[in-house]
């Protein structure tokens, strides 16, 4: 595997043609330019009808948004659902963090209520509403966990996100080698 730099422009028209939930970029250029697709390429996982890259004020904000409903993996294995190069496509912290947690809600979308009792001293982490999150602290910036009902702030620091992930996969029953291979993907 390569790596190559690309202008902002032309990352966002890949983004934008995502067709379905962990598809690579090495996919959807070979998609794009008419390639065929390599023996070894991985299955199409979820589809989304019409994907595209989220840009707000802040670079950290880009996050591929789909809108697809979502379905749980037969083994309940996150990892058959986190793309290393989809998250290397995002531009901060936040758009890492906000796919994995859509990663996790995907596999366990029975459990995933459990999130609701990981919070801060004084603040929310997790809520059903954003208005629920920017009740609970001034500044929490509210995100919708793609592909779920979910609600998370995103407005703390890398390394609450990371505690963040470490909770909410000990609270969905990784043990401890995966929760740190979870929480080291951000």
């Amino acid at each position: 595997m390569k790596n190559i730099e690309i202008d902002e422009e032309l990352y966002q028209h890949i983004a934008s043609n995502t067709q379905y939930i962990g598809e690579s970029a090495s996919s959807i250029l070979r998609r794009l330019i008419n390639l065929p697709e390599q023996a070894n390429a991985e299955p199409e996982i979820q589809p989304v009808s019409a994907s595209t890259a989220v840009a707000d004020e802040s670079p950290e904000e880009d996050v591929v948004d789909t809108k697809e409903p979502v379905t749980t993996d037969v083994d309940g294995s996150v990892f058959n659902y986190i793309n290393k190069e989809e998250l290397a496509m995002q531009r901060g912290a936040v758009g890492r963090f906000l796919l994995i947690l859509a990663a996790l809600y995907r596999v366990h979308n029975q459990q995933f209520s459990a999130v609701y009792q990981i919070r801060g001293r004084d603040r929310l982490y997790f809520a059903a509403s954003e208005a629920e999150l920017a009740a609970s602290g001034s500044s929490t910036k509210p995100r919708q966990i793609p592909d779920s009902p979910y609600w998370v702030i995103t407005n703390s620091n890398t390394t609450r996100k990371k505690m963040m992930l470490t909770e909410v996969s000990r609270a969905l029953g990784y043990n401890e080698d995966d929760v740190e291979s979870i929480r080291d993907l951000l």
